[in-house]
């Protein structure tokens, strides 16, 4: 079994909350289409350990309804990976580490969708949702990083490939509802 020696991957997340346009290139997550390296457009800054860098991150909208009692709230929850601020070294990768550069991105979705169902179950009264849907927002983000980073860990970076065959599995089978 071959490990690769260098730190493999580091996540960046990107914090995206409510935007009207986004001005970088995006790629939406989807189930169907993986990435593959040449997604990964950015610049690799210069004296770099890491093999790559993924950037993905979760945007909101939402609209309101209703009356001053009785209001109503409808999300548009995505994910995206955006190419421009991920890069990869291709001396030091292979299809171990986009399969770990995958699951960053697919653990971005995992928590789209914690987001998506957190804001859906709360109770929101005139004047307060957007306060709300922020905090709801930051508190997602909160967990996604603390996540993302105990993957890194427990994964060594991609290295401990039967970690790495575990969270693969595990992410799946959230992503499918199982």
């Amino acid at each position: 079994m071959v490990t690769p020696k260098y730190i493999t991957a580091l996540f960046l997340f990107v914090v995206m909350g409510f935007t009207s346009e986004q001005d970088d290139e995006t790629i939406p997550w989807s189930s169907e289409n993986r990435l593959t390296w040449n997604d990964f457009k950015g610049d690799v800054p210069s004296n770099q350990s890491a093999a790559a860098i993924t950037a993905s991150g979760i945007t909101y909208r939402f609209s309101t309804y209703g009356t001053r009692d009785s209001i109503q709230v409808v999300f548009k929850i995505d994910t995206f990976f955006y190419p421009t601020k991920s890069w990869y070294q291709p001396e030091m990768c292979n299809t171990l580490i986009l399969g770990h550069e995958q699951l960053h991105f697919d653990i971005s979705e995992l928590y789209a969708r914690k987001l998506k169902k957190r804001l859906e179950s709360e109770r929101y009264a005139y004047g307060t949702v957007k306060t709300k849907v922020k905090s709801i927002y930051r508190k997602i983000n909160e967990e996604l990083d603390i996540y993302q980073n105990l993957y890194d860990a427990e994964t060594n970076f991609s290295r401990n490939m039967d970690k790495q065959a575990e969270w693969k599995l595990n992410i799946t089978m959230a992503l499918k509802g199982g």
